[in-house]
């Protein structure tokens, strides 16, 4: 009886360590739930090895004494072994993980197998088997649909859809997934619910749609704190995954390294490996090769570590990836990447087979092989050779098969990193077998998949990073482009590839609870900081507190879909007619594999020059930017004034010697100039250049935007009855330049004092024509949509602008910094400034740097009296600037 008693409390004490165990697991602590698996297997007479097989194979084995009472109990020693197996395996002791499975499955009765079957399946899915896992749980899905634990089933469902997602079988992945979720919601298990709604998530994501995947995400966010926080860190790399897919790399290395930290602590090294594949990801679409090489060869020494060949394979081909883009050994590049796509396909994964097929293309045509370059890109690979160095390196492996009659593989379902690559690899080689027509149209393909997938977004974060996926692939174009000799080809290419995102309009932003509540708070805590700031005070807490809201507002502005509307590129007969009717000319600026080259739209021709070295010219605008910061507003020693005025004028100098050949061009033809300036010539004041001095000018990010601007623009309102006057508080000329305005306006709506705030400035801006702000402004570089304009209660931040149904058609920002923008990839732009622009603002006159308050405000006076006597925004600020040497003040969007 004794005995009896205490072999039932012995078996209860196992099973609730058994429950805790997978509590853990599921929570993402696989070393916990080791560590209470085998005190379990300790309380049942059973010892497991600590670190690995033991000699001869076996994996343990019974032990004396009076635990031995419940050892014949094989259905919960099963469980125990085969929930042990997982948690060895999580933690890297693969080989041990499958020795203590087939244990299991020797003492497991026949109710238990299908749990077995299940657990095998994870652990082949966790090493990247899909083939075997997919095995595994298609036989235990049906045992427990029969007549089994529908908690497994749910769990054997979430593990299958992860399956079909890795081997690209989305419709499947998504039944299984939903469910999954129905199975989990009717048996109480919010866990796995809330895995199920993640996988169903990633299924987005995989479709495309990375604002629905993120939304998902976010939802799995809440659920996870709630009931499993141990797998934010999983949900965090997937989350960086989505960011990378519209090419935000900096804030997807940010996730990941919060991501690889949770790894780390958890002993999860799987995921760990797969993050720093993804950092390998990361550093390779900024342009970070090295790094992006030095990421790769660590996540594959621990997929190998860990018994993971498959994933090995996949951080080898982005290893190959990183050694490409550097031109690291473009032939023995071919033969290895040619090698895995054999083993991928060998392994039923076409979408890498296929990435690795293209990086053999490529690397081939680096290396000068085009007859070898143009063979393999049609080639099936062959089967995988066990001695991949005997293959001759600069062609197709002997015995190779013929090309097929499909030539560029699979498209259909295809990740669209492995479809832009296509692209590249058959602009590269059309390029260099001298079709230059062919690859163009190649290139056309891959930018027109690019606007497809832009068109499904709606923030203006993303509008704009997505142009990082096609940097090489506009490059190429702009290449052969040159190479054809055509300018007006050259202007034509130069349209596809900057500033994309202006044709497209973003979407309105969030009203919701929570964005308002952080909205709300962060103007709080900007106040609090002025406060601070006037008094001399830091407070570290309240800016993290701060970053932390803008990261929040921001990443729920990700989940806005897009509307899908664009505009159609510019044709260059329409700018050239449009120059024409407004006596203006057009100069273009390009920086094309570092060199700066300038078109020239003048008296309906269009000209190419090559100008001289970028870097340099962008080095003197960054001097010139600084340098008069420094000065503006500052009472200097007389020596140190007279140093900043000559390096004022030496940068000048550098810019009129880069750039004065072609300027002089277009205004030897015109009174004024349209100018599209590139990257860091962006932030040129470019009224202070001598050749510009007094003439009109207007500054666009592309001939599309100037143009769309210009048809849009509406006549001046002489007496203001449509215009909005603004004040911000702490600036001492900003109510004097408010009343002064005002007779010049007499009509317009003034809101100063307590009455400027946020809120009623919205209200005031919503479909006024003309807007005027005399306020303090900030240029957020870090952070770019939270640039703002200092209000009564708190900024008035670019973010804040997409929530008006129609902005203002002409705005002035008397204001410094705001004019300023940081430049992405394919002369994307983000700032204050542009978030007008984006919105429908036909023109707006902002400064690039800091303004003395005499001199803004003087030039105001004189800006806006111009405009009221009817002259353009572009003639009124050139009259106004004219004489003014400390004025940044730049006329952007129509003029």
């Amino acid at each position: 009886m004794r005995d009896s008693r205490r072999a039932g409390t012995v078996r209860e004490q196992a099973e609730r360590l058994h429950r805790l165990s997978v509590e853990a697991t599921d929570n993402g602590r696989p070393a916990l739930a080791a560590r209470r698996l085998r005190r379990a297997l300790a309380l049942v007479g059973w010892a497991a090895p600590a670190n690995g097989p033991r000699a001869g194979g076996s994996t343990a084995g019974r032990a004396s004494g009076g635990s031995a009472l419940v050892a014949a109990d094989d259905d919960l020693l099963a469980r125990l072994l085969t929930s042990l197996a997982h948690a060895e395996a999580e933690q890297g002791r693969s080989e041990l993980g499958m020795e203590l499975l087939d244990e299991a499955q020797r003492r497991a009765p026949a109710g238990e197998l299908a749990i077995v079957h299940a657990q095998r399946g994870l652990m082949h899915l966790r090493l990247g088997s899909s083939t075997q896992a997919l095995r595994e749980l298609d036989i235990a899905a049906p045992l427990l649909q029969l007549d089994g634990d529908r908690v497994e089933l749910a769990r054997v469902l979430l593990n299958r859809s992860v399956i079909h997602i890795a081997t690209g079988h989305i419709r499947q992945a998504r039944d299984d997934a939903r469910r999954s979720a129905q199975l989990a919601h009717t048996h109480d298990h919010p866990v796995l619910a809330a895995k199920a709604l993640h996988n169903d998530g990633y299924c987005d994501l995989l479709l495309g749609d990375v604002p629905a995947a993120l939304s998902v995400f976010a939802r799995v966010e809440r659920l996870y704190q709630d009931v499993n926080p141990g797998f934010l860190p999983v949900l965090a790399l997937d989350r960086a995954r989505a960011l990378l897919a519209v090419g935000l790399t900096d804030e997807a290395g940010h996730t990941l390294d919060q991501a690889i930290d949770g790894f780390r602590r958890q002993r999860l090294m799987q995921d760990y490996a797969e993050a720093e594949l993804a950092r390998a990801q990361c550093a390779l679409d900024a342009g970070r090769h090295a790094e992006a090489r030095d990421w790769a060869r660590r996540a594959e020494a621990h997929f190998r570590r860990r018994g993971s060949a498959t994933w090995a394979r996949r951080a080898e081909l982005m290893r190959l990836r990183s050694d490409l883009a550097r031109g690291t050994a473009p032939r023995s590049v071919a033969r290895r990447a040619w090698d895995l796509a054999a083993r991928f396909a060998e392994l039923g994964m076409p979408d890498d087979g296929e990435m690795a097929r293209l990086v053999s293309v490529r690397a081939l045509i680096a290396a000068g092989h085009l007859t070898a370059a143009a063979s393999t890109a049609t080639a099936q690979p062959p089967p995988p050779s066990p001695l991949p160095d005997a293959r001759p390196p600069d062609g197709l492996p002997l015995g190779a098969p013929s090309p097929p009659s499909r030539p560029g593989g699979r498209s259909k379902g295809e990740p669209l990193d492995v479809r832009l690559m296509r692209r590249l690899a058959e602009a590269e080689l059309a390029g260099a077998q001298g079709l230059r027509g062919q690859a163009l149209r190649k290139v056309r393909e891959g930018l027109a998949l690019i606007d497809s997938h832009r068109g499904r977004l709606g923030s203006l974060d993303m509008l704009t990073g997505v142009a990082a996926l096609g940097a090489d692939l506009a490059g190429h174009g702009l290449r052969a482009a040159l190479a054809g000799g055509s300018p007006r080809q050259v202007f034509a290419w130069s349209e596809r590839c900057r500033a994309q995102a202006f044709r497209f309009r973003p979407t309105r932003a969030p009203e919701d609870e929570q964005t308002a509540e952080a909205l709300a708070e962060l103007r709080q805590l900007a106040q609090q900081m002025h406060a601070d700031e006037a008094a001399g005070r830091r407070r570290p807490a309240l800016r993290r507190r701060c970053l932390e809201l803008e990261r929040v507002i921001r990443e729920r502005g990700w989940q806005l879909p897009g509307v899908g509307e664009r505009l159609a590129p510019a044709p260059v007969a329409a700018v050239q007619e449009a120059l024409a009717e407004d006596g203006l000319a057009m100069v273009s600026l390009l920086n094309v594999g570092g060199g700066l080259l300038a078109l020239v739209l003048v008296d309906g021709r269009c000209h190419l020059r090559r100008l001289s070295a970028y870097e340099p010219v962008a080095e003197a605008a960054r001097r010139l930017a600084g340098d008069l910061n420094a000065q503006a507003g500052r009472n200097l020693r007389p020596a140190l004034k007279a140093v900043i005025e000559a390096s004022v004028q030496r940068q000048l100098g550098v810019l009129t010697d880069a750039l004065g050949a072609p300027l002089r061009q277009a205004l030897s033809g015109a009174r004024g100039i349209v100018l599209i300036p590139t990257m860091g010539l962006s932030a040129v004041p470019w009224g202070l250049l001598p050749v510009l001095r007094g003439r009109p000018l207007a500054v666009a990010p592309s001939a599309l935007v100037w143009l769309a601007a210009r048809r849009a623009a509406e006549p001046f309102v002489r007496d203001g009855s449509s215009s909005v006057l603004v004040a911000g508080p702490d600036l001492e000329h900003a109510d004097r330049e408010i009343e002064r305005l005002g007779a010049v306006h007499p009509k317009a709506r003034t809101l100063r004092g307590e009455l400027a705030t946020v809120s009623a400035t919205l209200a005031a801006l919503d479909g006024a024509s003309f807007a005027h702000f005399a306020t303090h402004g900030h240029h957020e570089r870090e952070n770019v949509l939270f640039s703002r304009l200092d209000l009564a209660d708190g900024p008035l931040m670019a973010h804040d602008l997409q929530r008006l149904d129609r902005t203002p058609g002409h705005v002035v920002l008397s204001a410094c910094d705001v004019g300023q923008a940081v430049v992405r990839a394919g002369d994307e732009l983000l700032g204050f400034t542009a978030a007008l622009l984006y919105l429908g603002t036909s023109t707006v006159i902002s400064s690039l740097t800091r303004v003395p308050d005499a001199v803004a405000e003087q030039v105001m006076m004189a800006y806006h009296r111009g405009v009221a006597l009817g002259a353009s925004p572009a003639d009124a600020l050139a009259a106004a600037a004219e004489g003014e040497p400390a004025c940044t003040f730049v006329c952007f969007g129509a003029g």
